[in-house]
């Protein structure tokens, strides 16, 4: 699907500068997201030993060294990138960004590229060229999808985040996620929301309470419970912001009886690291392992989160244990495998809107969560319809990469970025876009609120929550409001209502 392009206006209010002019002059670094301070004199020196230190301790040379020995510059990516396709920019052809790290590469870290620099005395990294990674590195939205199209294969989204871990080195990444991972890993609280563990506890029991009053059921969220087959880790932020999804989670595992926890001694799921340090990365997906581990739990469970569910599948196994690591299930395998086995029961019908599914990048791009929400939502929604194009190449929502969490470059992610998304959306005619990620959600509430949409954002535990059939022995006694009337008879058992709650 293609997108027009932004008109002039569109494109000054998308690209305004969102600094003080004084921050900008002293930190020499013209940027639109907001950077702590950090040392500006021999940049060019420091990105460089930082960039050697990386290509030392990791495995990026491989890569590297294929990517410069393929062509990097036919341009065919410009015809999946929904950037390019909203600016028509072609500083934002994503083998043109590519080819800013790339260049640096073959110059400084090749015999070929160091002996001609040296002779023909071109080619050095300078300040100018670190200002613009530091510009076009945080434009894309790592969705990957240029790379379907790469004929040769290149991965632009690794080039971009490998641009950005050398850069956050030197102290340039964007403040929002650099205080956000200093707290979970540092701070009073482990998590990047800062939840004090009081605050988590009270906020379940709220939710526990007000489960029971809708839907008669004592619907629990355990918390550290040791031998639990799953340790639940969502995004932090559902906690704040996503009551209906954790409601849904706990409703699907007290209809199936399954076991589960969640742990206060670690209980974030986000991974800012896998937009922007691999140190940060291997650090967090630490604490997800050493948390299952305290608890004693069989498996990690990752909530609606798409870029923390990637983390912990890909990168446990790399950081924590290789082939011993704890396997990594996303909720929505979980709630699948379940309602196939019979576990767990769904009101057809139950929504009657029109609804319609968002592809989170990162379960979605290399084919592994697809089918599972579909076949859940054909089988509670009575209108449901496909965003073209879909699944695997499904169009980003605009804030992937991290960018959603920058708040100052909003207008940036819904006037370009999201551009194709809304369109897509707009098409569909849905009221309800079904978005199994936090980072989605977030992105999409603001997209639709900006471009003027009339869809509501939820995620797929929101719909599901009110398609559950409880078995009968569950249901508890409902207190008619005259209980104490003496001539009240007694309350008689609630059964279950066509959409799974109890009768009021």
């Amino acid at each position: 699907m293609r997108t027009t392009r932004i008109t002039e206006e569109e494109r000054a209010k998308a690209f305004a500068p969102t600094r003080k002019p004084e921050v900008t002059e002293r930190q020499q670094l013209d940027v639109r997201y907001h950077v702590e301070d950090f040392a500006v004199e021999d940049r060019p020196r420091r990105f460089l030993e930082a960039f050697a230190a990386i290509l030392r301790h990791s495995n990026y040379r491989f890569a590297l060294d294929h990517f410069i020995r393929m062509s990097a510059k036919c341009s065919r990516c410009s015809t999946q990138c929904q950037v390019y396709q909203a600016t028509g920019d072609p500083e934002d052809i994503p083998c043109k960004r590519s080819e800013l790290l790339l260049s640096v590469y073959r110059r400084h870290f090749t015999l070929a590229g160091s002996v001609r620099g040296r002779i023909l005395g071109t080619g050095h990294l300078t300040d100018e060229k670190i200002q613009e990674m530091a510009e076009s590195f945080w434009n894309c939205t790592a969705c990957r999808r240029c790379s379907m199209e790469c004929p040769v294969g290149i991965d632009h989204a690794l080039i971009t985040h490998l641009g950005r871990y050398i850069l956050s080195e030197i102290g340039i990444a964007p403040r929002a996620l650099v205080v956000s991972t200093r707290e979970q890993l540092e701070g009073k609280t482990g998590n990047t929301s800062a939840v004090p563990v009081p605050a988590l506890v009270d906020t379940l029991e709220f939710l526990e309470e007000d489960m029971e009053e809708e839907k008669h059921v004592a619907i629990k969220f355990p918390i550290d419970k040791e031998g639990a087959e799953f340790v639940f880790f969502p995004a932090v932020s559902d906690f704040l912001m996503e009551a209906e999804s954790l409601m849904g989670i706990a409703a699907v595992f007290t209809a199936t009886g399954d076991s589960w926890t969640i742990g206060t001694g670690y209980f974030d799921g986000i991974n800012y690291g896998l937009f922007y340090s691999d140190r940060i990365l291997e650090r967090v997906v630490t604490k997800v392992s050493d948390e299952t581990k305290r608890l004693k739990g069989e498996k990690v469970l990752i909530g609606e989160c798409g870029h923390a569910s990637r983390s912990a599948k890909y990168f446990l196994p790399v950081h924590c244990g290789g082939k011993d690591a704890l396997p990594v299930y996303n909720i929505m395998e979980y709630t699948y495998q379940a309602w196939k086995a019979g576990k767990l029961k769904l009101q057809p019908n139950a929504i009657p809107e029109r609804v319609t599914y968002h592809d989170p990048c990162n379960i979605a791009r290399q084919k592994w969560i697809l089918e599972q929400p579909r076949e859940l939502l054909k089988a509670i929604c009575a209108d449901y319809v496909e965003m073209t194009p879909n699944r695997e190449d499904n169009i980003c929502c605009g804030g992937g990469g991290g960018t959603v969490s920058i708040d100052e470059i909003r207008p940036y992610r819904t006037a370009v970025g999201g551009k194709a998304k809304a369109d897509q959306i707009r098409a569909t005619g849905a009221k309800y876009i079904v978005a199994p990620c936090a980072n989605c959600k977030k992105q999409l509430r603001e997209l639709v609120e900006d471009q003027g949409i009339d869809a509501e954002i939820v995620g797929l535990h929101d719909l599901l929550y009110k398609a559950i059939i409880f078995p009968d022995h569950m249901i508890q006694p409902a207190v008619p409001a005259d209980a104490e009337d003496e001539d009240n008879p007694a309350a008689e058992p609630v059964k279950p209502d066509s959409a799974g709650s109890a009768d009021e």
